[in-house]
């Protein structure tokens, strides 16, 4: 089963997070040109990822009882709709809202794909197929920014939040007519059962270690999300070149994350998830002090090597709970928790962008990092994971 429904479920995200790759990287730079401060970019950066910690944890309860379905084929129908706003939104204010609402159409799209692949994930490939998931859903990621600057630059940001309003909908029509719904199959075997409530989840030791490591991680990466567009064009980079680095970024993370799927089969999750959250901990000290197209380059590669190995492994563990408290809850906490620090992140880094300088957004972050990989090593002490045999 699910090596028939993959391909169209990869396609309409992929098509999704095409659109999205477009604009997230000239965002910043579009609002620096109309005037926001560091702390106006942070709160508008901010808002999509307020409404989806707000609403991700409804999506993933309702999607365990209703179908994952619906809500996917809602999600990307709000986006082509609600993305219309960005062509009209020039003020702080108004742009706040359009991202407030898109951030909506999120807590139904990416957390509740992953969910159904959850669903569908054969016990012992969990990393595998989330690894194959984060090759094609971020590819949607890594080739827009390059799309994106090309596009600015020749044709004007209108025309990129044209085609993102574009492919948004073409997901929509793809995932309308051609995905199957799943049920979550679990959750169809305890129907007549009490529900497990997300106070009771959070009894879980690997719960409350996925949560912090995500959260802490998503705190991390409101610097690279929304000031390496800033740092780059302040050491001199153009647009297409920030698009490149970016892309680049996002491409090493879809090429080598179904080799990191493989490893999460067959080596313990648990340590692969450290370790390669201290290297993204030093990567964020290093870009500040890189100075140069070739440093941020190398940087940025290790860093997609790094998350090329602890998201198809962090997401594996999170199907093997996912079992145990029904797939779409269990993912929208993890979701959650990247929301949380997603809105926090911002602007907080938006103040330290004021008050001192943008290069200790990336400390602060380094910070953050840290002591999530600290909270998630200890809450995770008890894990144990048997390893797939190596074919």
């Amino acid at each position: 089963m699910i090596k028939k429904v993959f391909p169209i479920l990869a396609l309409c995200v992929f098509s999704a997070t095409l659109g999205i790759g477009i604009i997230s990287p000239l965002l910043p730079l579009y609002l620096d040109e109309i005037g926001a401060s560091g702390v106006g970019l942070g709160v508008i950066m901010a808002s999509y990822f307020i409404s989806n910690s707000l609403c991700v944890p409804i999506a993933g309860r309702l999607s365990d009882r209703k179908g994952r379905k619906i809500f996917l084929t809602a999600g990307l129908l709000m986006y082509s709709l609600i993305a219309v706003g960005y062509i009209y939104a020039m003020d702080v204010v108004l742009l706040s809202l359009v991202r407030f609402g898109m951030g909506i159409a999120g807590a139904m799209t990416i957390p509740i794909a992953i969910a159904y692949l959850g669903d569908l994930s054969p016990v012992g490939e969990e990393g595998k197929w989330m690894g194959y998931a984060n090759a094609f859903f971020f590819s949607g990621f890594g080739f827009g920014p390059l799309i994106g600057g090309v596009v600015t630059e020749h044709l004007g940001m209108t025309t990129a939040f044209l085609i993102l309003i574009s492919l948004s909908l073409f997901a929509f029509l793809v995932a309308l007519l051609f995905l199957p719904e799943v049920r979550d199959r679990k959750v169809e075997k305890q129907e007549e059962g009490p529900r497990l409530s997300y106070r009771e989840m959070s009894a879980s030791g690997m719960i409350r270690a996925l949560f912090s490591f995500r959260m802490a991680q998503s705190l991390g990466r409101a610097g690279i999300g929304s000031f390496l567009p800033i740092y780059a064009a302040a050491i001199g980079l153009s647009t297409s070149t920030i698009g490149v680095l970016i892309t680049i970024n996002i491409l090493s993370v879809t090429v080598l994350s179904p080799v990191g799927g493989y490893a999460a089969d067959r080596f313990d999750r648990r340590m692969l998830t450290i370790v390669s959250s201290i290297i993204f901990t030093a990567i964020l000290v290093g870009i500040p002090l890189s100075g140069n197209f070739w440093l941020l380059l190398l940087l940025l590669l290790v860093q997609g090597l790094s998350a090329a190995v602890s998201m198809p492994a962090a997401t594996a563990i999170t199907v093997d709970e996912g079992r145990k408290f029904g797939m779409g809850s269990t993912m929208s906490v993890l979701f959650l928790s990247q929301a949380i620090g997603a809105a926090v992140g911002p602007i907080i880094s938006g103040g330290i962008h004021d008050a001192i300088n943008v290069g200790w957004v990336f400390y602060f972050g380094a910070i953050m990092s840290g002591i999530g990989t600290l909270l998630f090593a200890w809450f995770s002490r008890g894990y144990r994971h048997a390893v797939a045999p190596i074919s």
